[in-house]
């Protein structure tokens, strides 16, 4: 009889074990949403957003507090609509506040990076960013930069 209740208990340690692996590969992998509910989305429109993905971090001062969420094309419009998700609820973002998309390095993964402003109202659930900076474009800009050199 002791024999088996030890069994029980390896087996029970064993699954509990497997349970929290598989947790833990889901909140790596980003393939689950065990926070959603508790923060808040804000909307930024930007022209051009180059290599910005789904899950990429958003971060004031250099702190992590968000990510994307959903990049959509208005077809109104034809600006790039960025649904960024706050974590935490008490993490108060004024209205004149403004949204970059920044690079992490020289050739790294892009991210939104946010500039509070001075205001005393902050953004609500589904509020739009009305201030942003688009990406810089290393294309663009060596583009930009052979034109000058031939031009003189």
């Amino acid at each position: 009889m002791q024999q088996r209740i030890v069994e029980i208990f390896v087996g029970l340690f064993v699954l509990l074990a497997l349970v929290a692996m598989l947790v833990l590969a889901l909140r790596v992998s980003g393939l689950t949403d065990l926070d959603s509910g508790r923060g808040y989305e804000v909307i930024a429109e930007f022209d051009n957003i180059g290599g910005l993905k789904i899950g990429a971090p958003l971060s004031i001062a250099g702190v992590k507090v968000g990510e994307i969420d959903e990049i959509r094309l208005d077809p109104e419009t034809f600006r790039a609509e960025v649904v960024m998700e706050i974590y935490s609820p008490t993490t108060k973002i004024p209205t004149d506040s403004s949204a970059s998309i920044l690079t992490a390095g020289i050739l790294g993964a892009q991210y939104v990076g946010l500039t509070p402003g001075f205001s005393d109202d902050n953004l609500k659930n589904r509020q739009t960013i009305k201030t942003t900076h688009s990406a810089l474009v290393l294309e663009n800009l060596i583009g930009q930069l052979m034109f000058h050199l031939k031009g003189d």
